[in-house]
């Protein structure tokens, strides 16, 4: 974690926490070591509100879409607070390089498997790029459901599953292993769907 992070993190997470009220459930099922955390994209708060709900020296790594990456003075705070960026609809072999770099390293990876946002599960498709980081580094996927998408002083539980983790039949996964287990972590994510943390 980089001292930005912490300080962004300090700053933003009472205003978070004030005007999107969540609860975090599952936090116990987080691994000690590095971790694919794969969560629904519903709304563009997500990645603040996953953040928000994971302890600041959580070792939080974010991987989001290189467009912000365009944006004068977005980029470079992106970067000083631990996101890098990745492009979407092709290989991006610089962003899977810094993603199993950070695995490797014992770093928590967010990622939203299905690619953009998606407001229901129904026609949801989770890219392959995620089962490949999973496979190469032997890390846990934890499936993250964060909700709907999120409205000013509407509750929202953040849910964290149990811990999944791949298996393959030889060293490289297969086209239909990498199907699968996209399939099965989408389903687990929104499986999490029925945890409410208001209870």
């Amino acid at each position: 974690m980089t001292d930005f992070y912490r300080f962004v993190y300090r700053l933003i997470a009472p205003f978070i926490r004030l005007f999107f009220p969540h609860r975090a459930v599952g936090l116990e099922n987080l691994p000690e070591g590095g971790a694919l955390l794969c969560a629904n994209h519903a709304s563009g708060w997500d990645p603040f509100l996953i953040a928000i709900a994971l302890p600041v020296d959580s070792r939080l790594t974010v991987m989001g879409k290189d467009q912000l990456f365009r944006i004068p003075l977005v980029g470079t705070l992106l970067r000083k607070a631990g996101v890098f960026p990745v492009k979407r609809g092709g290989n991006d072999l610089t962003a899977m390089k810094t993603a199993i770099r950070a695995l490797n390293e014992g770093n928590r990876l967010l990622v939203f498997p299905e690619g953009t946002r998606v407001g229901d599960e129904k026609g949801s498709e989770a890219k392959g790029g995620v089962t490949v980081m999973a496979t190469r580094t032997g890390v846990p996927m934890v499936p993250v459901y964060c909700g709907p998408k999120h409205k000013f002083l509407r509750k929202t539980t953040i849910a964290f599953g149990q811990p999944y983790v791949p298996v393959i039949a030889g060293r490289r996964a297969t086209a239909e292993e990498n199907r699968e287990i996209a399939e099965e972590i989408l389903r687990r994510i929104y499986e999490l769907r029925e945890v409410d943390g208001w209870k």
